[in-house]
Formats: structure tokens, C-alpha cells, sequence
């Protein structure tokens, strides 16, 4: 178990490590330069969707240069701050969920400070049309969502060039971590425009506060569209140019996804739009979307809404926001299985209202559901030990002839009708479920500050006190000791060393998931007594016959 156990998570690893390079799209074209644009520049659209000039992303030094008012919101589950320069959001504390490091203090998802940059860009395509890089203006500086108020609207104003006025509005609901952000284009010039809005994400490379080196999780860009499903673009392969995107479609979102939190920009459907990545500089990345306005002729309006999704990876109301976004939620190649383990932990957790008594059931529920290969296994493993002392004395008797001791343990096993590996076989079926559940533990936003009993306060990090991964490391001694030993002296070594081994490394898994080791120790213990008890009953009046 710990051998397969083991390389799963390297083949994981090895996976993540050497993913196949994928081609640069063909269609892409070289950015064009806009006079308010500094040197990076977002993506020129391909063929399908083509805008008269490019508009420019911001860069580390324009960002620090370039900065206007603050208009700060207030909702009930969002605190959001946004820049008029460009109608940038810059920061989003999500009142409702409790930050990693501090839980005094609430968690912040986009910001920008000076060692961190995660912020919500958009503006127009076109030559003198207002971007992120023009400065708007606000009604007022500060905006609440009051009592029995389910709607709040902010708007901002800037002014382009011959005669074309900007309108950016966010639309905040109440208990909604989707924002609308509705861009309206007025021409009151004497030539028709042809503009088109990009919606872009801008983060840098470093991993989220409270990630563990060694529970690894993804961070990056998401893309899904109804063609090509849920695709995953790292900041790496965005650095090395290794990435499929610009790519056009009629449907998806775009976002940015790190452990248990989400933001993505989400177009209406069957509207023709653009994805995009883009390296804007050193540790500096972007992922959006372009979408047409269409002509706007002298004296008309245009207008375009996308919705911007702030806020964590809930499964139940991901998927009723958009198609596909519930899968951020990434169980890797295993979903199949996870998300109905994942369905059973959720139904238990309402009946008995904690994730920690939900695990143990959901253990329980799984022993039991395998419960005749675990017995299969468990009687193979006890006839071997049955047979240990004839096995010793093969050993002994054949010394160091290993050709010879193993042609004897063949005949043995044949004359006692046992097969070697039937300790293993029925334990490798269960490998996936195994997999598949500890990628639910580790990946389920529902876990993160689900507190247990007594010193377990939060499910999904290590145990502060190790006790956990003590009690584990114990019970796997214990297991070992139910086993027969190894006939190979290296092998009995290895197998005495591999709980201690384990128990340290599990001192940095999340407590959920340890917690779960150890309830299905403890059961298989309890099974496995229970059997080799009863096979040395049944054996001692056969070999007393004889």
C-alpha cells in the first residue's frame, strides 16, 4: 500500500514536471503600439476579431507611476477597492472567509502592494479610446450596499478621443461574489467606431499565502470553453511562450485559479471573444479576454457586460454561474471518482454538521464498500504468516542458495495453495478511490478552517501538535507487525522503517487527510486481527491432525 501509495504522488509529480510543450497558436500576430500604451501590450486579435490599434497593460514601473483616487465599495461579503485610473480593481477582501496566516483578519484575493500584485483590468481596443491606462472619474469615493438594499451600482466616466465617451459600471448583489461590470461606449462624434473591450487578469508568479511546499497545489490561468473543456496554463509555460493562446471561441471564461479561491472573467454566451495570455514583465503575468463591440455610429451607445466571479471555489454555486467553472475545483485525472466521494462527504457533513466526523464516516463507508477485497487480502497475508515458521526453515535450511530457498517457497505455496500476491492484487483496485479521495481532502474549499475537536481548529492544514500523524505512524507500526515478515532480511528492514518514514512526512499534510489515514488504520487493524485470529484458530487443529 505505501509502495503504490508512493508512486502515485511521484507520477503526479513527474506529470506536472515534464508536461509536453504545447505550439505556439499560428494566428498570432505582433502587437501593435498605441500612443498611451507603455512597451508590453495586450494581444492583437487574430483575423476573426480585429481592432483598429492595441491597448496597453500595465507594467511594474506604470503601475507604480500611474495611480488616481480611490473609490472604495462595501457589501456584505465584499470590502473592494477601485482605482479611477483605468477603473481598476485593486483590491477584494472577502469578509466572510478568514485569511491563512491570521484569522483575526479577513482574507484579501486581489491586491496590489508592493511585494504582491493580483488585480481586475479592462478597457478598449482602439486608437485614443479610453484603457486602464486613462483616468476616470467617480461620482463619489465611497459606496455601501445598505440594509435591505439587494442592488448597488458604481459608476465611472472617462472621455476618449473624437468625441467618444466611456461609462464603466460594477454591478454588486447582495451575497454574490459576482460583480457585473458593464462597459457603455457612446459616440458623439462625426465617424463611426468599430472598439473592442478586454477584460484581463493581472497577478505575478508567487504562490498564495499558506501554500506547503509539501502539499503542492496549482496556481495559474484557467480557460474553459465547451470545445476544449477545462484547460490549465501555468506561469511557466506563459514564460517560455509554451501556451495555445491567443485562441477564439463562442463561448468560455477565462480566470485565475490558486488554491480554494477563483477569479475569472465570464462573457455572455454565443458572443464571439478571444482569450489570451500574456508575460507583461519580470514575474508579471495576464490572462483575459477580447470581446467586439460592434460599429457604433455617431450618436449611438454600445453596450457590453461580463461578469467578474470573486471569491472561492464552492462547488454547488460554481456551477450554477457559469458552465465548467465548478471544475477549478481540480481533482486531476480521478474526478470521476472524487466528485462522487465528494458528494457522499457533503451529504454526511449535513447530517452530522462537521467535516471531521464526516471523514471518519465517509472511512467507514469506503472500509465497508471494499470490505471483501480487504478480506481477501487480509486472508492471504494471514496464511502467509501461518506459514512463517516453515518458511524460516527453508531459509535456514538452504542458507544463502537463494535459487534453491525460492524453488522451495514455490513448492509451498503450491502445496498450501497460496498465492503470493493475493495480498497485493485486491489492494491495488482500491489505489484510485484512495487517490481520489485524498485529492477531495486536499482540494475542497468546504475543508479550509473546518475545525474538528479539541486542538484540531482547521481540517485543511497540518496538525499543529503532530498527534495526528503520531497516531498514525503507530498504527502502521502496528499493521506492520500483523504482517508476516518479509523473507528477504532488506525487505523486513525497510518494511520496520517505512512507518517512521511516513509518519514524518504526513507531519505536513493537511489534518483532514491525515485523519483519514488513521481511521482506515485503525479499521484495517481491527479487520485484520479479526482474520488472522480466526486463520490460526482454523489452522492449529489441522496441523495438530497431522
Amino acid at each position: 500500500m505505501i509502495f503504490f501509495f508512493s508512486l502515485f504522488m511521484l507520477f503526479e509529480a513527474w506529470q506536472r514536471e515534464t508536461r509536453a510543450p504545447v505550439a505556439p497558436a499560428s494566428a498570432e500576430k505582433k502587437p501593435a503600439q498605441s500612443p498611451q500604451a507603455p512597451p508590453a501590450t495586450t494581444p492583437t486579435p487574430t483575423s476573426k476579431l480585429e481592432p483598429p490599434a492595441a491597448a496597453g497593460v500595465a507594467t511594474p514601473q506604470s503601475a507604480k507611476e500611474a495611480k488616481g483616487e480611490i473609490v472604495r465599495v462595501e457589501t456584505d461579503v465584499f470590502s473592494i477597492e477601485i482605482d479611477t485610473m483605468g477603473a481598476t480593481i485593486v483590491r477584494a477582501e472577502l469578509k466572510q472567509h478568514r485569511a491563512a496566516a491570521d484569522e483575526s483578519k479577513n482574507f484579501v484575493l486581489l491586491e496590489r502592494e508592493p511585494g504582491h500584485t493580483y488585480i481586475a483590468q479592462s478597457g478598449l481596443i482602439g486608437e485614443g479610446l479610453p484603457n486602464h491606462n486613462t483616468r476616470f472619474v467617480a461620482s463619489a469615493k465611497e459606496y455601501r450596499l445598505g440594509e435591505g438594499q439587494g442592488r448597488l451600482e458604481v459608476r465611472l466616466e472617462a472621455q476618449g478621443e473624437n468625441g467618444i465617451k466611456v461609462a464603466r459600471v460594477f454591478v454588486f448583489e447582495r451575497a454574490s461574489y459576482t460583480i457585473g461590470v458593464r462597459t457603455e461606449v457612446h459616440n458623439s462624434g462625426s465617424a463611426p467606431v468599430q472598439p473592442y473591450a478586454y477584460f484581463q487578469l493581472v497577478r505575478d508568479g508567487k504562490p498564495p499565502e499558506g501554500t506547503s511546499k509539501m502539499v503542492p497545489t496549482f496556481t495559474g490561468v484557467a480557460v474553459y470553453t465547451d470545445k476544449d473543456k477545462y484547460q490549465k496554463v501555468s506561469f511557466e509555460d506563459i514564460e517560455k511562450g509554451k501556451t495555445p493562446y491567443p485562441r477564439t471561441a463562442d463561448d468560455g471564461w477565462i480566470g485565475l485559479v490558486q488554491h480554494y479561491f477563483v477569479t475569472a472573467w465570464i462573457p455572455p454566451e454565443h458572443i464571439a471573444r478571444e482569450f489570451f495570455t500574456r508575460r507583461l514583465g519580470e514575474d508579471l503575468y495576464s490572462a483575459g479576454v477580447i470581446l467586439p463591440l460592434g460599429t457604433i455610429g455617431p450618436g449611438a451607445t454600445a453596450t457590453q457586460q461580463v461578469m467578474l466571479y470573486v471569491g472561492p471555489q464552492n462547488q454547488d454555486k460554481l456551477a450554477a454561474i457559469a458552465p465548467g467553472l465548478e471544475r477549478t475545483v481540480d481533482y486531476g485525472w480521478l474526478t470521476v471518482i472524487a466528485v462522487p466521494l465528494f458528494w457522499v462527504l457533503e451529504t454526511l457533513h449535513r447530517w452530522v454538521g462537521n467535516w471531521g466526523v464526516a471523514i471518519i464516516l465517509l472511512t467507514v463507508l469506503i472500509k465497508l464498500l471494499f470490505y471483501p477485497l480487504s478480506a481477501a487480502s487480509y486472508k492471504s497475508m494471514a496464511r502467509m504468516r501461518v506459514l512463517a515458521p516453515k518458511m524460516q526453515r527453508l531459509k535456514e535450511q538452504y542458507g544463502d542458495d537463494r535459487s534453491r530457498m525460492q524453488q522451495a517457497m514455490m513448492e509451498l505455496y503450491k502445496t498450501e495453495k497460496i498465492n503470493p500476491l493475493g495480498g497485493c492484487l485486491p489492494i491495488v483496485v482500491q489505489i484510485p478511490v484512495f487517490i481520489a479521495l485524498y485529492w477531495v481532502l486536499l482540494a475542497s474549499f468546504e475543508l479550509r478552517q473546518a475545525p474538528f475537536f479539541l486542538w484540531i481548529k482547521d481540517l485543511s492544514v497540518a496538525d499543529p501538535y503532530f498527534i495526528l500523524p503520531i497516531l498514525m505512524g503507530a498504527t502502521m507500526i502496528i499493521q506492520t507487525r500483523l504482517n508476516p515478515e518479509p523473507p528477504d532480511p532488506v525487505q523486513a528492514k525497510i518494511m520496520k522503517i517505512m512507518p517512521i518514514a511516513f509518519s514524518v512526512f504526513f507531519f505536513f499534510f493537511p489534518a483532514g487527510l491525515v485523519l483519514y489515514w488513521l481511521v482506515n488504520n485503525i479499521l484495517s487493524i481491527a479487520q485484520q486481527w479479526h482474520i488472522t485470529r480466526s486463520m490460526a484458530q482454523h489452522a492449529t487443529p489441522a496441523h495438530g491432525r497431522r
